[in-house]
């Protein structure tokens, strides 16, 4: 696995189910958010990567283990790890962590699988060499 990449967040009332708990699939959309930062952290926007290039990442498979719940307020440590590199794709392996002071405390562990397609038609595609190289900067930094 190469390097890996924090992102914080806060728990809001909208990311619980009616006991309090974060609901499951938000777990989802978290890993995506941060998969966003960690993509713009190494200056790659995915609108303009679009627009220029002419493609897309869409998320090709996923699978969540839960390990134990977050709730109303906490704050969580999403992590990016990628884990692998193909010439259209990305697999990842991401965590969500509730911080409490020095303690850590592991919640989910996810491995998504994200490919390049092409914007129109869909189909997989290269992952443009520019954003290739800015993923390996700052894989190797």
């Amino acid at each position: 696995m190469l390097s890996n990449f924090t992102w914080t967040i806060r728990v809001y009332y909208e990311d619980t189910d009616a006991g309090g708990v974060v609901f499951y699939a938000n777990y989802l959309k978290f890993f995506e958010r941060a998969r966003t930062e960690w993509l713009r952290s190494a200056g790659i926007n995915q609108q303009i990567m679009t627009e220029t290039h002419g493609v897309m990442f869409v998320v090709k498979s996923t699978s969540v283990d839960y390990h134990a719940p977050a709730k109303l307020d906490n704050e969580l440590k999403l992590t990016v790890v990628v884990e692998k590199m193909g010439r259209a794709s990305v697999q990842f392996v991401q965590q969500a962590w509730r911080i409490n002071g020095e303690q850590q405390e592991l919640l989910a562990t996810g491995r998504i699988k994200v490919c390049c397609v092409d914007a129109v038609r869909f189909r997989p595609s290269e992952i443009p060499q520019e954003v290739m190289h800015a993923i390996q900067q700052l894989e190797s930094s």
